[in-house]
């Protein structure tokens, strides 16, 4: 585009079009019943790889994580995402491996 179709525009608010109607910039993260039963059976996993770290720190790693992305847009990979990020954070409490299958 060139840069004289660019300019000339006002703006004195927000553009609509900037603005994200499924924003959940400042609400609580409020899981749908699927990602609850993903995140039951994320910390069940983990809880399971990682029996020498409490249950509660293992609960809310979990927790943690899901909520580090309760404003993706993109819900779909949201599990995987928060278990890999559980597993981190979880590696670094215990010292199990933070790779399934890691021989460590």
């Amino acid at each position: 585009m060139a840069p004289a179709t660019l300019q000339g525009a006002e703006r004195t608010e927000a553009s609509p079009a900037m603005e994200d109607p499924g924003a959940r910039a400042t609400e609580q993260w409020s899981p749908t019943p699927e990602e609850l039963a993903s995140l039951r059976t994320t910390v069940a996993r983990m809880k399971a790889a990682y029996p020498e770290v409490d249950a509660d720190t293992v609960e809310a790693a979990v927790r943690a994580a899901y909520d580090s992305f309760r404003q993706a847009r993109v819900r779909k990979y949201v599990p995987i995402l928060a278990e890999r990020r559980s597993r981190k954070a979880l590696a670094a409490v215990g010292n199990a491996p933070d790779v399934v299958g890691d021989p460590r």
